[in-house]
């Protein structure tokens, strides 16, 4: 197999034109600072390099073929982040716009199933989602965040790992250790509400980052390792490889 029959950001027309597809696969992240030790786009280049190992862990297990997308670069973001050098905040009814526009091409080209891998916190496409269901209800799409899908405990060893801190660092280790200065992070501290009640997710407010973070991180990421990094992605990759292999083969119901 080659990797340009699976990753649309490295193949060309020649490759996929007569090549029959189960279901593509769409990374979505986000521009933004990630504490000073990591690359404003590591919520873009991770959900795709995951979805490039699930893509091709299902193919070879399989026989579903997914199409992974380049990533999607523009994610919502919390007051006291757009103010920060090249943060660029996406309001999410542009999101909705960008997604319809994916959804419309994806459609009149024959394809039907969709699933977005998010590596962005602040991303939320459940209303998005079900607003298409209505204007394509032949088109399944899904939406799922990789850093959710397994739990971080007896991987990490940081209590607070919220935003930039010992799991994102690590697995950006695995996949680009020359993208990580990690001698240059600073420690993720963070302040929390004053209200205890949002604390304990009782109430939801938006996090004011230049009040909560002091080098826009949360989390303290010196303890990563490519090790750690390698070992907590490997359960990812067979969660999302399962879900790529059920959509690919078969109905919602």
């Amino acid at each position: 197999m080659e990797k340009r029959e699976i990753d649309l950001a490295v193949s060309c027309y020649g490759k996929v034109k007569d090549v029959k597809y189960d279901a593509v696969i769409l990374p979505w992240g986000a521009t933004e600072p990630h504490n000073l030790h990591l690359p404003y786009l590591t919520d873009c280049i991770l959900p795709h390099d995951i979805a490039v190992d699930a893509a091709t862990l299902a193919l070879e297990r399989s026989g579903v073929r997914c199409m992974v997308m380049p990533p999607v670069p523009f994610g919502a973001h919390n007051p006291g982040q757009r103010e920060l050098p090249f943060c660029i905040h996406t309001r999410y009814a542009t999101q909705q716009a960008i997604l319809e526009d994916i959804v419309a091409s994806l459609y009149a080209q024959g394809m039907r199933k969709l699933i977005i891998v998010s590596g962005h916190g602040g991303n939320n496409f459940k209303g998005m989602i079900r607003d298409l269901a209505f204007s394509y209800p032949d088109f399944l799409i899904i939406a799922t965040d990789w850093f959710s899908l397994v739990p971080t405990k007896g991987y990490f060893e940081a209590e607070i790992d919220d935003h930039a801190g010992e799991q994102e660092t690590s697995v950006m280790m695995h996949y680009h250790p020359e993208l990580v200065n990690l001698n240059e992070a600073g420690d993720g501290d963070s302040k929390p509400f004053a209200i205890s009640s949002l604390n304990e997710k009782v109430g939801w407010a938006p996090r004011h980052w230049d009040k909560a973070t002091v080098d826009s991180g949360v989390g303290n990421p010196k303890k990563a390792s490519a090790e750690k990094g390698e070992r907590y992605v490997k359960p990812i990759i067979e969660k999302l490889a399962k879900l790529f292999t059920e959509v690919g083969q078969g109905e919602l119901y």
